[in-house]
C-alpha cells in the first residue's frame, strides 16, 4: 500500500465531506486533515479502511422523495423549528448545538447521519453544507451600537463583523453571508425588540437588510393561538430577493386551546407511552406520579412569598392553573420550584408542577417525541425551545416562496411568481 492510496481517498472524500466531518468520523481534529491534505505530513495508510466506510454513507439528497427543500438548524436545542419546517417538505442537511443533553434528546428523536456540531462560533462557514434556508433560535447576548471601533464614528459601520462581533447573532450573520441561503428564520425573545432602548433590534436589521441585502419581515406571536400558553416570541424572515411574503398570510385560531388539553387525564383515556414507561403517569392508578406535586415545604414557603410581596404591593407569586387556563410563558427556571404554572389539584390540596410529558404538549410537540434525559434537564430544554406550532405556521407561508426561488435558481423561472400559501 502507496502513501498514494489514502491521500487520494481522502480527495474523493472532500468532494462529498467537509474537513470537520471527515476529522469526526476518524477520531482526529480538523487541523491534521488540512494538513494531510496539503500533503503537509504524509496521510497514513491505516486511514484507507476508515475513508472506504465513511465514502459508503449515504448522501443526503433534498431533490429525491417528500423533500422540497433543504436547511440548516442552528442553535437547534431540541428541534422545534425543525419539526415544524420538516412538515413543509424541508429536509435538515446539519445542526449546531453545544448542550451535550440537548443534543442527546435531538439525536434520540431525528437520529441525524448528517454533520452535527457543537459550539458554531469556531466553525468554518464555508465548511457548512449548501442548503435553502438558514434556522435559528439564535440566543440574544447583550450588545450595544455603542463603543464601536472608532473607523465607523464618522459615518457608517463597515460591515456587519464591526457591530455585531463577539455575541452570537453575527454567526447567523457570518454563515448567511458566506452560504447566501434563498431565506431564514430567526427566533427570539420579546425583548429583543426593547434591548438597548430598540438599538441592538436596529443593528440586526440593518446587518440583515443594508449589510447582507435580504427582504426582511418580522412579527411578534403570541404561541397561545396553539397551546394554552402565553408565550410571545419575535419571528425574523428573509428572503435573498423580493417576494410576496406576507405576514396576513398567517392562519392563527383566534380562541386557542385549555390547559385541560395538555394534562395527564385521569378517567381511564391517557394515551400510553411506550418511551414513557409510566415515568410521568401511573395507568393502573389513573394518576400523575406523586413526586411533582409540591412538598409541604416548598408550598408553605411558596405561599409565605406571595403574601409577602402581595403586601408590599408587587405581583410577585406563584401562577396556579385550571383546566380552563393560560398559563404563564414556561421557564428554563421551571426545575427549581415550578412556581410560575402550578396545577390545582383541589381544595385544600397541595398543587403540583407539570410532568416533562406536559411541557412538551404546551409546546407543541407530539406524544410520539422522546423525553430521554432527567427532569430537570427535560425542563430546562423545553423552558428554552419554541411553540412548534408557530414555526409549522411560518413554515407554511414561507414554503411557496422558498419553492419560487428554487424553481428560480435552478432553471431561470421568472421571479418573482404568482405566489400561493
Amino acid at each position: 500500500m502507496t502513501p498514494a492510496q489514502p491521500l487520494e481517498l481522502l480527495k474523493q472524500a472532500r468532494n462529498r465531506f467537509t474537513q470537520r466531518e471527515i476529522a469526526e468520523y476518524i477520531g482526529k481534529d480538523t487541523k491534521t486533515v488540512r494538513r494531510w491534505e496539503k500533503g503537509e505530513t504524509p496521510c497514513p495508510a491505516m486511514l484507507e479502511p476508515a475513508l472506504r466506510n465513511l465514502m459508503q454513507q449515504p448522501v443526503m439528497d433534498t431533490s429525491e422523495g417528500n423533500h422540497s427543500f433543504s436547511f440548516i438548524d442552528l442553535f437547534a436545542g431540541i428541534g422545534g423549528i425543525r419539526m415544524g419546517f420538516e412538515a413543509h417538505g424541508g429536509k435538515c442537511v446539519f445542526t449546531s448545538e453545544w448542550n451535550d443533553f440537548s443534543k442527546k434528546t435531538y439525536l434520540e428523536n431525528y437520529g441525524d447521519h448528517h454533520p452535527f456540531v457543537g459550539d458554531i462560533v469556531p466553525y468554518p462557514a464555508e465548511d457548512v453544507p449548501d442548503h435553502d434556508v438558514l434556522l435559528g433560535g439564535f440566543p440574544c447576548q447583550p450588545f450595544s451600537i455603542a463603543g464601536v471601533s472608532k473607523k465607523n464614528s464618522l459615518g457608517r459601520p463597515h460591515g456587519f463583523e464591526c457591530t455585531t462581533q463577539g455575541t452570537l447573532f453575527f454567526d447567523v450573520a457570518r454563515i448567511i453571508a458566506t452560504k447566501r441561503p434563498k431565506a431564514f428564520l430567526l427566533e427570539n425573545v420579546k425583548n429583543l425588540l426593547s434591548h438597548d432602548k430598540g438599538r441592538t433590534f436596529d443593528v440586526i436589521l440593518q446587518t440583515l437588510r443594508d449589510e447582507l441585502g435580504y427582504d426582511v419581515h418580522y412579527k411578534l406571536i403570541d404561541g397561545q393561538h396553539f397551546t394554552p400558553q402565553h408565550r410571545e416570541r419575535i419571528i425574523i424572515v428573509g428572503f435573498r430577493e423580493k417576494t410576496g411574503f406576507s405576514w396576513n398570510d398567517l392562519m392563527l385560531p383566534q380562541e386557542g386551546p385549555r390547559l385541560a388539553s395538555i394534562l395527564h387525564k385521569t378517567d381511564g383515556t391517557e394515551p400510553v407511552i411506550p418511551w414513557d414507561n409510566d415515568r410521568f403517569f401511573d395507568h393502573d392508578k389513573r394518576v400523575v406520579q406523586p413526586r411533582y406535586t409540591l412538598t409541604p415545604n416548598l408550598w408553605t414557603y411558596l405561599q409565605a412569598y406571595a403574601e409577602k410581596h402581595r403586601a408590599a404591593g408587587n405581583g410577585f407569586g406563584f401562577g396556579m392553573v385550571y383546566p380552563d387556563s393560560v398559563t404563564r410563558t414556561l421557564s428554563a427556571r421551571y426545575y427549581k420550584d415550578g412556581s410560575e404554572i402550578l396545577v390545582w389539584q383541589g381544595k385544600n390540596k397541595r398543587p403540583r408542577r407539570l410532568t416533562p410529558r406536559e411541557c412538551a404538549r404546551l409546546m407543541g410537540f407530539p406524544d410520539s417525541f422522546q423525553i430521554p434525559v432527567s427532569d430537570t434537564q427535560a425542563y430546562r430544554q423545553f423552558g428554552n425551545s419554541v411553540v412548534m406550532p408557530v414555526m409549522q405556521e411560518v413554515a407554511r407561508i414561507m414554503a411557496p416562496h422558498i419553492h419560487a426561488l428554487i424553481a428560480h435558481d435552478r432553471d431561470g423561472t421568472p421571479f418573482p411568481l404568482p405566489l400561493f400559501a
